[in-house]
């Protein structure tokens, strides 16, 4: 089960680490960066599909995606003293995505490339990835790290690092491009646990609707949202966003029950405004419920405080 995830630099999210359960739901005003989240948690997942650059591409590349404030917000700018600087003064670009469980955690930082007279300057490339040991990084605990081309598997102290590749292409995640279960198994493990994941973006009624055109009957363990709450085969991780949307509201406890039974199987992480939803949702005992709201342009959790915020760090660059 995923404990945590955590994401710095992405669109409105400056820094920003939830605590998850069993079943999470993610709340918020409109614009106070419920669909980031979402977009985040699909660009993770992206990673161990080798596309996450080609994702990043499509939102428009890096300078369209990164946060654009400072890296700090001073205390004397919340209190009115002195202006938010309108662009991030940045010691380095870059955007990290990452999660931990109970099991392993695993991270990805991505940023620009070396400087070159190409046309390319602006696409994003992998500059750091690692995987650990439980929901938090230590260098002790770290089991496989990558830095720009190069992956080892750490080991002991008295034991120099396994290397495992110098070539990585730095557009490659090592997730997808370095099977080797013989002597990386947790690399494996991670990779099949988040190709595992599976999105879905509201629940389409319309004339083209999935569930409204003909089809050839054949076994997939990809399926609709209706399909995939009641399906034999749950995933380990199942992501909604706005389930609610083209639903009359009179089915609203419906999908609540529907999506509560599910997550007695499954973990699952639903966004949603719909209070008739959220209500029935929040009404089973142990569901986490993650608030957002926006200050000075930056999506933070409601509530949040440096003593009830899962404990979180980056490997460095």
């Amino acid at each position: 089960m995923i404990r945590t995830i955590a994401i710095q630099g992405y669109r409105s999210i400056r820094d920003l680490v939830l605590p998850l359960g069993q079943l999470s739901v993610v709340t918020g005003a409109n614009g106070s960066g419920k669909s980031n989240i979402y977009r985040s948690l699909h660009l993770l997942a992206d990673a161990a599909q080798n596309a996450v650059v080609g994702s990043l591409a499509r939102e428009g590349g890096l300078p369209s995606t990164f946060w654009a404030g400072p890296e700090t917000i001073a205390r004397s700018v919340r209190q009115g003293e002195h202006k938010i600087e309108p662009l991030a003064g940045r010691n380095s670009a870059s955007l990290m995505l990452g999660f931990g469980g109970d099991l392993y955690g695993y991270s990805i930082d991505l940023g620009y490339p070396i400087p070159s007279q190409t046309m390319f300057g602006l696409d994003p490339r992998i500059k750091r990835e690692c995987i650990w040991n439980g929901p938090l990084y230590r260098r002790a605990s770290a089991m496989v790290d990558r830095r720009n081309n190069f992956v080892w598997l750490s080991t002991t102290r008295d034991e120099e690092p396994v290397m495992l590749t110098q070539h990585l292409a730095d557009t490659d995640s090592m997730l997808a491009s370095i099977p080797d279960p013989q002597r990386a198994p947790e690399m494996l493990a991670v990779r099949e646990s988040i190709r595992s994941w599976r999105f879905y973006d509201h629940f389409r009624t319309d004339a083209d609707s999935p569930v409204r055109t003909a089809q050839i009957g054949t076994f997939s363990p990809v399926l609709h949202l209706t399909a995939a709450l009641l399906t034999p085969r749950p995933p380990e991780l199942l992501v909604l966003n706005e389930p609610e949307t083209s639903l009359h509201p009179d089915l609203l406890p419906a999908l609540a029950r529907l999506i509560r039974a599910a997550s007695r199987n499954t973990q699952i992480i639903i966004v949603s405004h719909a209070q008739a939803l959220v209500e029935n949702i929040l009404a089973e005992s142990g569901c986490a419920h993650l608030h957002l709201i926006k200050s000075f342009g930056e999506t933070t959790l409601e509530s949040a405080t440096l003593f009830n915020t899962p404990k979180w760090a980056w490997p460095a660059r």
